[in-house]
């Protein structure tokens, strides 16, 4: 993957933000289900896999049922996918109440319960459950495929920087409260949640991790990598995070990387690495985790075809 600009393609709020908005709360829809499966630290289990076509939940059980849920944004349209069977919706030109409702008369036929919850969170300023949000929502085929490609991108990037690490790690997706990628590096020490948060957030707390990821932005923050510490350290201040452009933003508790600077690297995969190594060292000097959670780094295809003898 190199740094040419028809790879990484410019992306801004402006050209996505409408789509996100409409497409946030019905990857919620199918996101709801993973709240009945066994918590995972960090809630690392409930994301949402980059698919070659979209986005797709974990499998579900649900009774005799085992099923799964493809929003396959390069088509347009949300696929069901049950033991029992599957259906497939549209997504073009409907509301998100439109959309919930075909989803669960859809589900129904597959022996699927509806999700037991309806709320849509996350998402500030957003109606209160789906079957309220009756605003139309035009389709922007363009904006869907540019939305994948970011998130594609960012997420070869991510999982090259969680390869080596042994600890837990869940596999990178996107969390579909608030429409991030996620990349999470987790050691076991328990700390204190903060009690102004929502109780998901309070469990996304009980253990120290380090977090890198990737934001679509919104109206006033540009699409771009992130990253933090749990608990925050001190001493973030005055660092090199790896990537030229690189800051850290005191005010929002986060490292960032502006999308735009990152398309600019001579080599944008390898710069998303540089950036998580960066923010792990961090984690090492300023808050004592351990470099022997860190496994060696090394291509796939050499690792298999070379003998474990050979120097």
């Amino acid at each position: 993957m190199g740094g040419r600009s028809d790879v990484w393609p410019e992306l801004s709020w402006e050209r996505v933000g409408p789509l996100v908005e409409y497409l946030n709360p019905l990857v919620q829809i199918g996101g709801k289900y993973s709240l009945d499966m066994p918590f995972e630290t960090g809630w690392g289990n409930v994301v949402l896999d980059v698919t070659p076509r979209g986005l797709r939940t974990p499998t579900y059980r649900q009774g005799d049922v085992a099923f799964a849920v493809h929003y396959r944004l390069l088509d347009g349209d949300m696929l069901i996918e049950a033991d029992s069977g599957s259906a497939t919706l549209p997504l073009a030109d409907h509301s998100v109440a439109d959309r919930f409702v075909a989803f669960r008369e859809a589900a129904a036929e597959l022996g699927i319960p509806a999700p037991r919850s309806t709320r849509i969170c996350e998402i500030p300023g957003s109606a209160p459950k789906f079957e309220d949000d009756r605003e139309h929502r035009p389709w922007d085929a363009g904006a869907a495929r540019l939305v994948w490609r970011a998130f594609d991108l960012a997420a070869a990037g991510l999982e090259a920087w969680q390869a080596p690490f042994q600890g837990h790690r869940p596999r990178v997706g996107v969390m579909w409260g608030g429409f991030d990628l996620s990349a999470t590096r987790y050691r076991p020490h328990r700390t204190t949640p903060r009690r102004d948060l929502p109780a998901f957030q309070q469990n996304g707390e009980l253990t120290e991790y380090v977090s890198v990821g990737f934001s679509l932005g919104d109206a006033e923050t540009d699409p771009g990598m992130y990253a933090y510490i749990w608990p925050q350290p001190d001493g973030m201040d005055g660092r090199s995070w790896g990537v030229d452009g690189a800051t850290w933003n005191s005010a929002a508790g986060l490292v960032q990387l502006p999308w735009r600077v990152l398309r600019e690297a001579p080599d944008p995969h390898r710069a998303i690495v540089a950036f998580g190594d960066a923010v792990y060292d961090a984690a090492v000097d300023l808050a004592g985790w351990s470099t022997d959670l860190l496994g060696p780094r090394c291509d796939g295809w050499h690792m298999s075809t070379t003998p474990a003898h050979h120097p």
